[in-house]
């Protein structure tokens, strides 16, 4: 048997397959023994909820006692004896649940989930989703709106699509729309989400056959595609003011440019990440934090970098953030307006304070590994995009020469 992983209300699953309906359960009694049972899957519906004013999910399941027990800790051969012996009838009689189900045409696809509209259930996920990319989710769900409606051949499904009407060719069609509107990793990302939920349908026995099986989206990777900053630029933008202007984003969108950081960390740096007698920025990427050995970042400081970061006030702790921000949309809006103020013709978002500060840094020298220290990287495969990017503008640096003819 696999690692318990006993829940709060002493159960803990025992079925080794996710797609098991019923599931084996155990739960844990004051007697040293453990009470065998099975839970069954019964359906999925979206019930209207008063009290938050939306369609929320409500699972139907059913739990079946077998009168079966097991030793918690079995001490001698006959009581481990014991354990395997139940254990092994207990899973005879699940399968044989199973199987009746099967036949009688409910468990797994129950007729009633056939019923669904895969995009209201796309929208419950969503409303039940507590991760920090829920933007990119809600992008993808109106990118897929979207996609119906402007394809002919789908527009049929805009009242409702179930979930059995979703096929490889729509997938298809629907990864060649998502790139004809996003660039690059913009349609990829978009495109992984949808497939999250997709996934999720089919863990929860809503769809029987995965129609994202095969079809992909791939991209160069090593191709830097967003705007990029040049340092004449920056200080173009760092002059510029403009009424009503946000302090906080200003100043925030400044260290970005000069750090590296991305929006989400920027937003959660304290005065606890400064070490001011070192002169550094230490803190945990959140995109890698509990994933990678290199989410730690440390960072030196400037005396300029430390003038931005400032003090905390009078009355205020370390845990206080240094750039009280607004949402993520609020942000991207103050900045168009500056960036459209200082005169800069292209489309800057946050993230290209990140891209910005790699070029221009290996523009001035540092070397690949220097920078990907800098940036968090794990390795130099997501910073080479950067050094092609540095050959590009080379590259336009000696076709801007007047044309050399002999």
């Amino acid at each position: 048997m696999a690692k318990k992983e006993v829940r709060c209300d002493g159960t803990y699953l025992i079925s080794a397959d996710k797609t098991e309906n019923p599931k084996l359960y155990a739960r844990m009694l004051t007697d040293g023994r453990e009470s065998l049972y099975l839970e069954y899957y019964l359906g999925y519906s979206l019930v209207y909820n008063e009290a938050k004013d939306k369609n929320v999910t409500k699972v139907e399941r059913r739990k079946e006692p077998l009168s079966l027990y097991l030793w918690t800790a079995p001490r001698t051969p006959l009581e481990r004896q014991q354990n395997k012996e139940t254990l092994e009838l207990a899973k005879k009689i699940r399968y044989e649940r199973q199987q009746e189900l099967l036949e009688k045409g409910e468990g797994y696809r129950l007729k009633k989930d056939r019923q669904i509209d895969f995009i209201e259930y796309f929208q419950a996920y969503i409303d039940g989703y507590t991760k920090k990319d829920i933007r990119m989710m809600i992008i993808a769900l109106n990118r897929f709106k979207d996609f119906l409606k402007d394809t002919p051949e789908y527009t049929k499904y805009l009242k409702g699509i179930k979930p059995e009407q979703m096929n490889k060719d729509m997938m298809v069609a629907f990864t060649e729309y998502l790139q004809s509107r996003s660039v690059g990793e913009g349609a990829k990302s978009i495109y992984q989400r949808f497939k999250k939920v997709i996934h999720y349908a089919i863990e929860h026995d809503v769809m029987a056959k995965d129609p994202c099986k095969g079809v992909v989206i791939k991209i160069d990777e090593n191709i830097l595609r967003k705007e990029v900053l040049s340092q004449e630029e920056i200080k173009n933008l760092i002059a510029t003011h403009y009424d009503n202007e946000n302090p906080n984003i200003r100043r925030a969108f400044i260290m970005s440019l000069y750090c590296g950081l991305r929006f989400c960390d920027v937003k959660d740096l304290t005065f606890a990440n400064v070490d001011y007698s070192n002169k550094l920025l230490k803190f945990e990427q959140n995109k890698t934090k509990g994933h990678s050995a290199s989410s730690g970042v440390i960072i030196p400081l400037n005396d300029g970098i430390l003038s931005l970061i400032g003090q905390p006030k009078e009355g205020e702790g370390k845990d206080t953030p240094i750039f009280p921000l607004p949402s993520h949309t609020m942000c991207l809006k103050a900045l168009r307006r500056w960036v459209k103020r200082a005169g800069i013709d292209k489309h800057i978002t946050w993230h290209c304070a990140r891209h910005s500060f790699a070029v221009n840094i290996l523009n001035n020298g540092a070397n690949i590994k220097t920078v990907a220290s800098l940036l968090g990287h794990s390795g130099l495969k997501h910073t080479e995009k950067y050094t092609r990017a540095i050959d590009k503008l080379k590259e336009d640096a000696i076709n801007s020469l007047p044309e050399l003819t002999l």
